[in-house]
């Protein structure tokens, strides 16, 4: 890591924390109760606001909440307020803050990745966490991760970021796996967001900030209200926002020497690496519910959220891109060019009695001869060249974009949901819950600042490669009865329906032009577009029953028990099943335990779509180069030829055991929260685990499959598919400790470890890297320690730090990164009448990630000082301000 002492930074962060003041934000009025925010709050109750007695959690049981301490598996509980204490919006990255088992990282150059970027909890991937909002499930993005640094490759999960966080009264994060009680993908753990519910009262607030640097620049505006009665109410939150891109590159060597011979079209930088822009970034979500009669109740909650999402791709040079750029590599002999195979017919040697020489690419629109550019010290021949540019027939890309292009890539996605239930009770204290619910994810693609090369001088360079859509529904009745006070029972059955659809782009960007047999690659370059063939519609349901119960033997002794039977239409049935337990030692002593089995099947979207994406490979001379690399269904032909077959469910087991450790340090009738320790060991091995396969080089007889498919793939050089045919053991252990401290502040500690073990794998599907990705690519040291603190009854503080500890990332060769803390301070001021403003200050010491090593590949051939990801990003020092004001 890097440490940037800019003192600017850090005498501003010193006047944020000493010189500001205020309270601790007001809260929204709940459901049952009402709030005065007419006048500043008295010290006692800032004294209930700083320290808050436990809470009660619903997820992980379905029986009566329990704290998090009685519960027998381990939950971290993210209040709306530790969301509200961080600069930036995306609720991705605020719970990276608080939770160091989840991960998320920034994704340049990423494909659909940058566009919905994947999450990863206990360091399995994105679709090995289930997500739920007020305890139902979420539908998945339409987004399939083809570049997910190894750990997230080929995985499918929820778009998070949708989410709206001044919607959130809190999240509940279950680590621990629970797929006999909510079904597959909940390997991992189950993240549940709980919405606001209060009926009156609501807040607004507003929240730029900028990086150091002076780019980034972002800013959200927000609100929330209630409205209603006890008996029938809504609860409305909407967000919209705006981010503009970092860049943080450095001129490529390429670009640099070709702006030194002259080429005054080339940008500098020619490749921007950053964060990428994020425009018109709008989230709505409703919560509601009504009291129908004493014993029922009408719920449910929906969404809308939309955005543009765009960054940028890799430079494309004006002399070396190949198939769009570069024609054949030729021998000249003093008088004459030769091919490679006229040249060793004629017995001409390089450097003997001939030299090998780059050229341009040419084409010729009448289909007939091209003269020979020839290109030395990065400059083409003159003479050839105004040859070319002067003859209507014959066509360059020099001609179009002398200067090389950078594509720009991006999507405008909107999500979409809908959920409503009914539910109630009878006079024998039976329990029942029907609902039903609809999600949508939409993904349109755009692409622009490139060319199908195939087209020539008709080229567009914007394009409309296609659309990703997802498309969710679930029907869920669960009845719950106690049968005494020590024995619960509940049980339930779950209808789901899901559908991929890849909508066909428009036809320049699939098209096969007239230039193709000339050697100009075809499609849209950089994303090609979905062609007829590869687009289509799959859908499958499947069907569940469960049973959950939990029985207390003893006043301090719970134990759990959960039995889960599902039906898949295309994969058949599975069985998953858990046992928990948690038993009082004593007044401040528990322990806990779980064991159980798991499962996650493969979507609808990862068995059938495709996708072209251009990353960094290695010529045979070990060079790094650009490549075009295909990912195609594991029962595709071509596939079939090196080992694809059709995807199974993924399994898993695990196993968990935790300390619990309570003690009032106050007295207890203080309403001060306790000293709360826990410490959980978890164990999880995946059999039959996902990703995508080592990149296999085409043949001719593979490529021929691939263009009867409909496939472009000429101007492919490495394809891979979807197999889970490895097996992984992740282990590791989580510490909490929450604890008042002096002066009515407030500590949490967090450290989480993780390692994961490729156990069983086969050596033709996986290589070195992508088995250093699964096991490495995540830092497997993560914590974080928070004090916030009230200065006087309206100022207060609060100071972050952040631990990663290192990475390995191998996109350039392979590097371990080293780990780094990142500091952060804020503190608030209220002004009365529920006004608050509040300044702070993210990494405030401006750590960077380590450049990349010389001795490996210097990072002026890349673009980019750094490696191509990093936990905590690398924009540096992130400076913020928000005001808001809260009204009962």
């Amino acid at each position: 890591m890097q440490y940037k002492f800019h003192f600017k930074s850090l005498a501003l962060g010193l006047v944020a924390l000493l010189v500001m003041s205020g309270a601790v934000v007001s809260q929204e009025t709940p459901r049952t109760e009402s709030a005065d925010t007419t006048a500043l709050p008295p010290l006692t109750d800032i004294l209930e606001e700083v320290v808050v007695l436990e809470e009660l959690v619903v997820i992980g049981t379905r029986a009566q909440p329990r704290s998090v301490t009685e519960s027998a598996v381990p939950i971290d509980v993210v209040t709306g307020e530790d969301f509200v204490k961080q600069g930036g919006s995306d609720v991705q990255d605020l719970l990276r803050n608080v939770v160091p088992s989840y991960n998320v990282n920034l994704q340049p150059i990423s494909d659909a990745a940058t566009v919905v970027r994947p999450p990863n909890l206990r360091g399995l991937a994105p679709d090995h966490a289930l997500v739920l909002v007020n305890g139902k499930r979420r539908h998945r993005a339409s987004v399939i991760y083809w570049l997910g640094n190894g750990l997230s490759n080929a995985a499918q999960g929820p778009d998070i970021s949708a989410i709206p966080s001044i919607a959130l009264k809190r999240v509940e994060v279950l680590r621990d796996g629970a797929s006999a009680q909510y079904g597959s993908d909940a390997i991992a753990g189950v993240l549940n967001f709980e919405l606001k519910d209060n009926y009156e009262g609501g807040s607004i607030e507003v929240k730029p900030g900028i990086f150091r640097q002076g780019d980034g620049g972002t800013y959200a505006l927000a609100g929330n209200i209630g409205l209603g009665t006890s008996d029938t109410w809504i609860n409305l939150s909407v967000e919209y926002g705006n981010t503009d891109e970092t860049d943080r590159s450095i001129q490529r060597d390429d670009a640099a020497r070709l702006i030194r011979v002259g080429n005054t079209q080339v940008n500098d930088p020619a490749q921007p690496w950053g964060q990428p822009f994020v425009r018109d970034d709008l989230k709505l979500f409703v919560n509601y519910g009504a009291t129908i009669n004493e014993n029922m109740e009408f719920y449910g909650h929906g969404n809308y959220a939309s955005k543009e999402v765009e960054g940028g791709f890799y430079f494309r040079n004006p002399n070396t891109r190949g198939a769009v750029y570069q024609g054949p590599v030729l021998m000249w002999d003093g008088t004459n060019y030769y091919t490679k195979s006229e040249a060793e017919a004629l017995g001409i040697v390089d450097g003997v009695n001939g030299n090998l020489v780059a050229t341009l690419l040419v084409g010729n629109m009448s289909g007939g001869d091209v003269p020979v550019v020839a290109i030395t010290c990065s400059e083409p021949d003159a003479v050839a060249l105004k040859q070319v540019f002067d003859d209507p027939n014959l066509f360059t890309f020099q001609e179009l974009f002398p200067g090389g292009f950078t594509p720009r890539f991006g999507a405008n996605t909107t999500d979409r949901a809908f959920l409503a239930g009914i539910k109630g009770s009878t006079q024998s204290l039976l329990t029942w819950d029907l609902s039903a619910s609809y999600g949508r994810h939409h993904s349109d693609f755009f692409i622009f600042n490139t060319v199908n090369a195939s087209l020539g001088p008709n080229t567009p360079t914007e394009f409309n490669p296609g659309d990703y859509i997802q498309t969710d529904t679930n029907f869920n009745f669960d009845v719950t009865y106690p049968f005494s006070e020590e024995f619960f029972f509940a049980a339930g059955l779950e209808y789901r329906t899901e559908n991929f659809e890849v909508v066909p782009g428009q036809r320049e960007s699939f098209e096969i032009g007239p230039l193709a047999s000339q050697g100009f690659s075809s499609a849209s370059n950089g994303f090609p577009g979905f062609g007829d063939i590869a687009a289509g519609n799959w859908s499958r349901y499947n069907w569940a029953i469960y049973g959950d119960a939990e029985f207390s033997p003893q006043e301090n002794w719970l134990l759990g028990a959960a039995l889960r039977f599902e039906n898949f239409e295309d994969f058949g049935a599975t069985t998953t099943f858990k046992v928990a337990t948690n038993i009082g030692l004593n007044e401040n002593v528990n322990v806990r335990g779980s064991f159980s089995t798991g499962f996650r099947a493969p979507t609808p979207g990862q068995q059938n779509a495709f996708n072209v994406t251009t990353e960094f490979g290695e010529d045979d001379n070990g060079n790094f180069i650009l490549v075009n690399r295909g990912t195609i269904p594991s029962i595709h032909p071509a596939a079939a030829l090196v080992g694809g077959e059709g995807l199974k469910p993924e399994k898993s087991v695990n196993i968990s055991a935790g300390f619990i450790f309570t003690k009032h340090v106050y007295p207890v009738d203080t309403n001060i929260a306790p000293l709360n320790v826990t410490i959980d060991y978890f164990n999880i091995s995946v059999k039959d685990r996902m990703t995508t396969s080592s990149d296999k080089a085409l043949t001719s007889q593979q490529i021929d499959q691939l263009e009867a498919t409909g496939i472009n793939a000429r101007n492919l050089q490495e394809f891979a598919f979807f197999t889970n045919d490895f097996e992984t053991k992740t282990q590791g252990i989580d510490f909490v400790l929450t604890a008042p401290v002096w002066c009515h502040g407030e500590l949490s500690i967090a450290y989480n470890y993780t390692n994961t073990e490729v156990t069983k794998y086969d050596s033709n599907l996986l290589d070195e890297q992508r088995i250093t990705l699964l096991e490495k690519g995540l830092p497997r040291h993560r914590g974080n320690l928070t004090l916030s603190k009230p200065i006087t009854p309206y100022w207060s503080a609060l100071g972050r730090v952040n631990y990663y500890g290192s990475w390995d990332e191998w996109s350039v060769g392979h590097q371990v990164f080293g780990d780094a803390f990142l500091i952060d301070l804020e503190s608030s001021l209220s002004l009365g009448n529920g006004a608050t403003i509040t300044a702070g200050i993210q990494n405030i010491l401006d750590v960077e990630p380590d450049n990349i090593e010389e001795g490996v590949n210097p990072g002026p051939i890349v673009g980019r000082p750094f490696g191509e990801y990093s936990p905590y990003g690398f924009g540096g020092t992130f400076l913020y301000a928000k005001a808001s004001y809260n009204f009962s």
